[in-house]
């Protein structure tokens, strides 16, 4: 009887709410973003016995290529995480992009983010506001921060394309990364869209 009477306390003490699904956080369910295909809805998979199968679930593949990546690829990068990368994708002046190759981005992406393959990034930079000059490009004035992100801890395309980047003239301060990439992402079970729809 004391612990039914305990756990009602706490149940209606003022300021605890109990969850009714799995949210992103807390207080927030679900989060909207704009795509060029329109609005989409970025929750996480309700299904309390979900598993992450195929790729995803590997835990070792051979370094190189797929060597554990640094937190922060180059000086000045900030690194994020879901949540922050969930503002970023609601932020008109923030650009999201998935480094992956494009058949990668094709099969699944996050909402909202645009391909550009890490391999192209330091020369796609006038997509990004930069001006070309001789030695590359110059990025002043109103350039947005972007967000990098490729597959996983062990994916080092999305790095290489932030040094890339800063390399070829754009600000590092402008550059924030997020290691977790599509692993963290699915493994939180968060909404994936394929590349193009929403991507």
């Amino acid at each position: 009887m004391r612990i039914t009477a305990f756990a009602f306390a706490i149940v209606a003490m003022p300021g605890l709410a109990m969850a009714d699904g799995v949210g992103i956080t807390a207080d927030m369910m679900s989060a909207s973003v704009p795509t060029p295909t329109g609005m989409v809805e970025i929750s996480r998979n309700q299904d309390t016995a979900h598993r992450l199968e195929g790729d995803w679930t590997l835990t070792s593949r051979p370094c190189p290529n797929f060597c554990i990546q640094p937190m922060v690829p180059a000086p000045g990068v900030t690194p994020v995480g879901e949540l922050e990368v969930i503002a970023a994708l609601q932020d008109p002046g923030t650009v999201v992009i998935d480094g992956r190759i494009r058949p990668e981005f094709e099969a699944g992406t996050i909402p909202g983010a645009i391909s550009v393959p890490y391999n192209e990034a330091a020369d796609r930079l006038g997509e990004l506001g930069c001006e070309v000059d001789f030695d590359g490009f110059i990025c002043e004035g109103d350039i947005p921060q972007v967000v990098l992100f490729c597959n996983g801890p062990w994916c080092g395309q999305s790095p290489t394309a932030a040094r890339n980047m800063i390399e070829a003239g754009f600000p590092a301060e402008n550059i924030s990364y997020y290691r977790g990439g599509m692993q963290n992402w699915q493994g939180l079970g968060l909404t994936v869209v394929p590349g193009g729809a929403g991507g």
